[in-house]
């Protein structure tokens, strides 16, 4: 099963998220396992798997890494488990700095304003690496696309030890 397909979307890199959400509340109705409590036991396990299927789909589209990588699924590239480095020494170096400067941020003037400047910092670079994978993706440079899914990677994981910091220092 294709996701965009169930959801009626053409099969792209920018969708209207608001239009996903809202094919998925229609299909979440409809295949809710509550309207099949008098089906046949059968009929109940299929539509329990196909209400699996709906939430995987969505959960899928709506976040935008993943749903690059699943759009490289398609085209046969597997990116999900792979262990395959980045050889762009400058993107290295980057991150490198970038972790310098999230080690930085506890013991900042003003950490939250810290926060709020790298996470602006981050969200622009993700932007420009989104911008960039689409950009090769519809030019069906799979290879190109796959590197920049790689590298966004590193910067979904940045955002994640981001929140974790804030967390933290908000909890003092």
């Amino acid at each position: 099963m294709n996701y965009f397909e169930l959801f009626s979307l053409s099969t792209t890199y920018q969708l209207d998220l608001q239009g996903l959400a809202v094919s998925y509340r229609e299909l979440q109705q409809k295949y809710h396992p509550d309207n099949f409590a008098a089906d046949a036991t059968e009929n109940q396990v299929q539509v329990m798997q196909k209400a699996a299927q709906i939430n995987d789909a969505y959960q899928t589209l709506k976040d935008p890494l993943s749903r690059a990588q699943y759009l490289l699924s398609l085209q046969g590239i597997e990116l999900g488990g792979e262990q395959q480095t980045i050889n762009d020494i400058e993107f290295l170096m980057s991150q490198m700095a970038l972790r310098e400067q999230l080690a930085e941020i506890e013991n900042a003037a003003d950490p939250e304003q810290a926060i709020d400047d790298f996470s602006k910092q981050l969200k622009q670079q993700r932007s420009d690496l989104s911008s960039s994978f689409e950009k090769a993706y519809n030019e069906q440079n799979f290879t190109f696309a796959a590197e920049q899914v790689r590298k966004l990677k590193f910067y979904a994981r940045l955002q994640q030890q981001l929140l974790q910091l804030e967390e933290k220092i908000l909890d003092y």
